[in-house]
């Protein structure tokens, strides 16, 4: 292919500048509510985020890159010009990356999949023919962006109430938080190791049986459990913070939960979130190593992983702040205790759609979530305005990666057809 060393060299660019977004962007989601709630500072979210998003990327984030790159469009119409996907797969990188720039700076919580599945179905139709777009596939990612808020919201809205149930409406809120967290955390840990065991580990070789994943899970869980539960024992507690707010000391226990929450959520985000930007990098890598064959399959580099996982981490630690405070403090007020149950509602969404191969929204998720909680302390505790400024921004995440992709599809093929 002539131009391949370039096409290459381009792919890598634009991939780094999109998972920069993805950090700048969506990270910022997956650790706002730690931030949110106080139970850890900007500094230790940006630390967290940096190890596990990039061991979630690394570890679990081959299963969703398939959909990405292969499920959107249909290939087998452009097998004689394998340049068109190039160029759409460029276009499309580049088109996101910049959108997730602009949103950024302004503090929006949008969506990094809608942006480059809008992206992806934008060059398609303009660049191959709407024939090209697989719309069923398109409509059950559509549908699942509906679905994921409202079964993480669903979740998020028990997970509280079970909160205010069996610690914040007792008689002795801290005897019965000392009693009930440990569960919380075992929870958290098992289902994190499960889903990452039963779907994340294929493509780094690790063939374990369903049962054998299982035990491990409930060993994974039991360790982070007494590890919690180690932390726990070493606070000290202050009765007379509990004069101001009733609850200052339980909200300590539900720190250390959030702190092992947040860590579980930015491995799932990492693994969900990272074919957003390496789907199309790694579309673009297989046809230049094969000389132009546009294949169905292909093995996904390990780098490639690699890379995604270093850009969302250079882009949270250079500009995710905004959009932590937008959805850590905007929405509705958050406590340790009330951001654990939208996190942890949200991390199982998350990996369980990141399981089935759907690339749903960690933003839509993890805001769903947020409202969930506010809702479960009722309507009055949200913020409305924000709540409305945050859905527009997601109406025009779609056509504006699709608007962006046609302009720069043809820029690139004038440049190189």
């Amino acid at each position: 292919m002539e131009y391949g060393m370039i096409f290459l060299v381009l792919a890598i660019l634009f991939g780094f500048f999109m998972a920069w977004g993805v950090g700048a962007n969506d990270v910022a989601n997956a650790m706002a509510t730690s931030v949110g709630s106080k139970a850890l500072t900007i500094k230790q979210a940006i630390i967290i985020a940096a190890i596990f998003e990039f061991a979630g990327a690394v570890l679990a984030g081959g299963q969703v890159t398939k959909t990405i790159r292969k499920g959107i469009i249909d290939v087998t119409s452009i097998a004689d010009t394998p340049e068109l996907l190039v160029y759409g797969m460029l276009a499309s990188l580049l088109a996101a990356g910049i959108w997730l720039l602009v949103a950024s700076s302004k503090g929006w919580p949008v969506s990094t999949t809608h942006t480059i599945v809008g992206a992806v179905v934008g060059f398609a139709v303009a660049g191959i023919g709407a024939d090209a777009v697989q719309w069923a596939k398109v409509g059950s990612i559509v549908m699942s962006w509906v679905v994921s808020p409202v079964l993480a919201g669903s979740i998020a809205f028990m997970l509280f109430r079970s909160v205010q149930f069996s610690i914040l409406n007792k008689n002795n809120p801290l005897e019965n938080a000392k009693k009930y967290v440990p569960f919380y955390i075992f929870l958290v840990g098992f289902i994190i190791s499960l889903v990452t065991m039963v779907k994340g580990l294929k493509h780094v070789g690790l063939e374990i049986s369903t049962a054998q994943c299982y035990i491990l899970s409930v060993v994974i869980g039991l360790v982070v459990m007494a590890i919690g539960t180690g932390m726990i024992k070493r606070l000290k507690f202050d009765p007379a913070a509990d004069k101001d707010f009733h609850f200052a000391n339980v909200e300590k226990i539900f720190a250390v939960l959030m702190m092992v929450t947040a860590c579980a959520m930015a491995f799932a985000h990492g693994s969900n979130d990272v074919a957003n930007a390496i789907g199309p990098l790694a579309a673009v890598v297989s046809i230049v190593q094969s000389g132009g064959a546009v294949a169905q399959k292909s093995a996904l580099p390990i780098w490639i992983l690699g890379l995604g996982g270093a850009g969302i981490v250079v882009g949270l630690i250079m500009y995710g702040r905004r959009v932590i405070e937008t959805v850590g403090s905007g929405i509705t007020e958050l406590t340790p205790s009330r951001g654990f149950a939208a996190t942890l509602a949200a991390a199982t969404t998350v990996v369980l759609a990141s399981g089935t191969g759907l690339p749903i929204s960690t933003t839509h998720t993890l805001v769903g979530a947020v409202l969930g909680v506010g809702l479960a302390r009722g309507i009055g505790s949200l913020d409305l305005g924000i709540v409305r400024t945050i859905f527009m921004s997601w109406v025009i995440t779609l056509p504006a990666g699709a608007l962006l992709s046609i302009i720069f599809f043809f820029v690139l093929k004038t440049l190189f057809g």
